[in-house]
C-alpha cells in the first residue's frame, strides 16, 4: 500500500478515520471543551463566594479538546492572583493600587520582564525596599522577586513556574501556574497584530479579540537569564487558547499526532526534550503560512510531515519563536549538542519512514488501528473498543470529574461559611443565586455556564444552611423550624443521596423515626434504580464507573449527574445536633500530634463529620429500625453496611464507615468484632482517625466489666 502513487491521500483519510474512532472528532472536542469550562466556572464562582481575589483559567490540551484518552494530558491551571495592577504605560497607573511597571530592556531576556514597584499615591517609582520580596538593582529600581507568588499549593511539587499535583492512576496531573494579569496587550507582541502570513490566519478580528485578553506575568525567569529570580515570563495564554479554539478538526488531529509522535519517539521515558507547547507553536506557524485549503482530511499526512519538517528545522537551529511574542525563543538553552543531534535524527527517521512510523505508535492503539484500516491485517486481528464505547468512556470520565470538582468546591464554601453567622450564610446563598439569575436573564455562553454551575452548587448550600438552622433549633427545643425544612427541601436534588440523608438525619435527631425511615427507603430505591457512582473529593483517588453508568453518560446531558452520583455527606460543626452521636466523634478525630500530619489547605474537612452516602444510609437504617424495634430489618441493614464496606471500591471514607460499623457491633454486644473493625480502620488511615478513641473506650469498658 505504501508504494501506491496516491497512498498519501489514502493514508490521510484512514488516519482521519482512526482519530475519529478514538475520540478526536468535532463532537468529542466540543464535549471536552464544555467539560473544562464547567470546571473553570465552578472554581471561579467558588472564589467569588469565598471572597478570594483569584481567577482560574483552565488551559492546555484538556481545555482545547486537543487530546485523547491515551495521551492522558496534564491539566494546566493558570491561577491569576488579583493583588496588583500590572502596567506597561504610566497612563495605566491607578491611585491606591499596588502598581508594578513591566520593564523590558537590554538586561531582560526577550519575552520576559522585570516588575518595578510604584508608589500608590503618586505615579512615581518606589525608592525604598518595602519587604523581603523586593530587591534594588544597580539602577536603583525596586524590583519584585518572582519567588513571591510560587505557591504554596497542596500536594504539589515544584516544576518551574508551576506546581504539579501528582495524580494517581486514572487521574491526570495538574499544573498550577501562579500569575498576575496585565489588562493591556504586551508591547513586545504589537507586531503580531499586523503580521499576515500566506494562510491569512488568524484574521484581523481574531487578532483584535486576542489583544483584548491582555497578558499575564508568570513567576519564572528564562533558563539563559542573568537574573533568574527577578525575571517574569510574559504569557499570552488566553489569546493562545482562543486561537486553538478556532482550529479546524484536521489541524487539531495534526496536533494530536504530533504529541503522539513526541511521546512515542522524541520524549521516551517521560523525558522532556521537546515540549507539547513547542509542537503547538510549530503548528500555529505552519497554519499561518499555508493556504487554508491545505488543512483538509485527505491531506492530513502531508500536513503532519510539513509540521515535522518545521520542528526539525527549529531543533537544528536551536530556535522556536513564540507564535505571538516572536523574539521569545522557546528553545533557547534547551538542548545539548548531543541531544539536538539525536532529536534531529529521530525526526528525520520518522519523516523518511513515509508513514511507516505511524504503525509503531501504541498510544490509543493508533498503529494497530491504522493497520486494520489499511487492510494490512485482517479485521479481527486485534480487539479495540468501538468509537461508541470510547465516547461513553470519555463522557463518563467527564461527568465523574465534574461531580468530584463540585464535591471539592462545596467544602471550600462550607469552610468559609462556617466562620460566619447564620445571616452571612444566607447572604452568601443569595449571592450564588444572583449568579444563577444573571445566567438565566442574559443567556450568553458564559452566563449559561454560570447557570449550570450554580444549579450544581446551590442545593448543597441550601441543605447545609437548612441543617444548620435545624441544629440550632434542636439545641434549643428539640424541634425543627419550618424555614429549616424549606431550605432542606430546596436542596434535595444536590445528588441522589447526600442532601436527602441530611434531611433523614434531622428527623432521626428529633425522634421522628417514621419520616426518617420513609426518606431512607426512597433513597435506597433510587440508588438501585440508577447506575450510581459514589463521589468523594476529600481524597485524591480514581472513581470507577460501571458499563451501565457509561451508557447513561453517553445518552444524557450533564444534568444526569445529580441522579447518577452519590456524594459523601459532610456535616460542619454548625450541624452537630443533626448528627448521630456515633458520627459526631469524627468531628474530633485529630489529636495535637495528628495536626502535624494534616495539610491545612486540603484537610480542613477533618474537623467535620464526613461519611460516604451508602454506608451512612445503612447505618441510619440500623439505628432507626433499632428504635422502631424492627429486629429483622435492623439486622438486614447491618448486613448491607458490612457488604458495602467489603465490596465497594469507590468508598472515600472507608475508615469512617468501619468506625460506625464498630460502634454498631458494640451495640450488638460483639466487642471482639468491634475491635477488629476499629483496627481495620486504623490500617486504612493511621493518623487523624477517631478509631483510636473507640479502641480506648472499648478496652476501658471491657476492663471495667471484669
Amino acid at each position: 500500500m505504501f508504494q501506491e502513487p496516491d497512498y498519501r491521500e489514502n493514508l490521510s483519510l484512514k488516519l482521519s478515520e482512526v482519530l475519529d474512532d478514538i475520540g478526536v472528532n468535532e463532537r468529542m472536542v466540543m464535549r471536552r471543551r464544555r467539560h473544562l469550562m464547567l470546571l473553570e466556572t465552578t472554581s471561579n464562582i467558588t472564589y467569588r463566594l469565598t471572597d478570594h481575589n483569584i481567577t482560574n483559567h483552565f488551559l492546555g490540551s484538556q481545555s482545547e479538546g486537543t487530546t485523547s484518552i491515551g495521551l492522558n494530558s496534564d491539566l494546566d491551571i493558570l491561577l491569576c492572583i488579583h493583588n496588583a495592577n500590572i502596567i506597561q504605560d504610566w497612563s495605566e497607573w491607578e491611585h491606591g493600587k499596588n502598581n508594578y511597571l513591566m520593564i523590558q530592556d537590554e538586561k531582560t531576556t526577550p519575552g520576559y520582564c522585570f516588575l518595578q514597584k510604584l508608589q500608590p499615591d503618586v505615579p512615581l517609582p518606589v525608592t525604598v525596599i518595602p519587604n523581603e520580596n523586593h530587591i534594588i538593582d544597580r539602577s536603583g529600581r525596586v524590583l519584585l522577586k518572582n519567588t513571591t507568588i510560587q505557591g504554596p499549593f497542596p500536594d504539589t511539587v515544584n516544576h518551574g513556574p508551576s506546581n504539579v499535583s501528582q495524580g494517581e492512576p486514572g487521574i491526570c496531573d495538574i499544573d498550577n501556574v501562579p500569575a498576575m494579569h496585565c489588562k493591556s496587550w504586551p508591547k513586545s507582541a504589537s507586531a503580531w497584530l499586523e503580521r499576515q502570513g500566506n494562510g491569512r490566519w488568524p484574521t484581523q478580528d481574531m487578532r483584535r479579540y486576542a489583544a483584548s485578553t491582555g497578558c499575564f506575568v508568570v513567576a519564572t525567569g528564562s533558563k539563559i537569564s542573568e537574573y533568574p529570580d527577578l525575571e517574569w515570563r510574559i504569557s499570552t495564554s488566553l489569546a493562545e487558547r482562543f486561537l486553538m479554539l478556532n482550529l479546524n478538526i484536521t489541524q487539531i488531529r495534526c496536533y494530536v499526532l504530533l504529541k503522539m509522535i513526541l511521546k512515542s519517539f522524541l520524549n521516551p521515558q517521560n523525558e522532556i526534550n521537546i515540549s507539547s507547547f513547542m509542537c503547538k507553536t510549530v503548528l500555529l506557524h505552519c497554519i499561518e503560512n499555508t493556504e487554508p485549503c491545505t488543512w483538509r482530511e485527505n491531506n492530513l499526512f502531508s500536513c503532519l510531515t510539513y509540521c515535522l519538517l518545521e520542528l526539525q528545522t527549529c531543533v537544528q537551529n536551536d530556535c522556536c519563536s513564540h507564535f505571538i511574542i516572536q523574539e521569545n525563543n522557546l528553545m533557547a538553552g534547551q538542548f545539548t549538542a548531543e541531544t539536538k543531534h539525536e532529536l534531529s535524527k529521530n525526526i528525520s527517521d520518522f519523516i523518511q519512514s513515509d508513514g511507516q512510523g505511524l504503525l509503531r505508535i501504541k498510544i490509543d492503539d493508533l498503529g494497530q488501528r491504522l493497520q486494520v484500516k489499511l487492510k494490512m491485517v485482517p479485521q479481527g486481528a486485534y480487539y479495540f473498543k468501538s468509537s461508541l464505547q470510547i465516547y461513553k468512556m470519555i463522557m463518563s470520565c467527564n461527568y465523574i470529574s465534574v461531580a468530584i470538582h463540585i464535591s471539592r468546591n462545596v467544602p471550600l464554601i462550607f469552610k468559609y461559611l462556617e466562620m460566619k453567622n447564620m445571616r452571612t450564610m444566607k447572604q452568601s446563598i443569595i449571592k450564588l443565586m444572583a449568579f444563577s439569575d444573571n445566567g438565566y436573564r442574559l443567556q450568553h455562553a458564559a452566563s449559561k455556564l454560570n447557570l449550570t454551575c450554580c444549579k450544581f452548587l446551590a442545593p448543597f448550600l441550601f441543605s447545609t444552611y437548612g441543617s444548620s438552622l435545624a441544629s440550632s433549633s434542636i439545641g434549643e427545643n428539640n424541634q425543627v423550624s419550618q424555614e429549616a425544612l424549606d431550605w432542606l427541601s430546596a436542596g434535595l436534588n444536590s445528588d441522589i443521596s447526600s442532601s436527602r440523608l441530611k434531611l433523614a438525619s434531622v428527623f432521626y435527631s428529633t425522634g421522628d423515626m417514621e419520616k426518617a425511615e420513609l426518606i431512607l427507603r426512597h433513597i435506597e430505591q433510587q440508588y438501585y434504580s440508577f447506575p450510581v457512582v459514589p463521589i468523594c473529593g476529600c481524597y485524591v483517588k480514581a472513581h470507577l464507573g460501571t458499563v451501565e453508568f457509561e451508557r447513561v453518560c453517553g445518552e444524557q446531558s450533564e444534568d444526569c449527574i445529580t441522579h447518577i452520583t452519590a456524594v459523601c455527606v459532610k456535616f460542619i460543626r454548625k450541624e452537630i445536633n443533626c448528627v448521630p452521636h456515633e458520627l459526631q466523634y469524627e468531628m474530633f478525630r485529630s489529636t495535637q500530634d495528628d495536626m502535624i500530619h494534616r495539610d491545612e489547605v486540603t484537610d480542613f474537612w477533618m474537623d467535620w463529620a464526613a461519611v460516604d452516602s451508602l454506608p451512612f444510609l445503612y447505618f441510619l437504617q440500623y439505628k432507626i429500625y433499632r428504635q422502631l424495634q424492627r429486629h429483622q430489618d435492623q439486622q438486614q441493614a447491618l448486613g448491607k453496611l458490612i457488604r458495602t464496606i467489603e465490596t465497594d471500591e469507590n468508598l472515600g471514607h472507608r475508615e469512617t464507615a468501619l468506625n460506625i460499623l464498630g460502634q454498631c457491633m458494640e451495640q450488638e454486644n460483639r466487642p471482639q468484632q468491634a475491635l477488629n473493625y476499629y483496627l481495620r480502620s486504623l490500617q486504612q488511615r493511621a493518623r487523624n482517625n477517631v478509631a483510636i478513641i473507640h479502641i480506648c473506650k472499648l478496652l476501658s469498658g471491657l476492663l471495667a466489666s471484669q
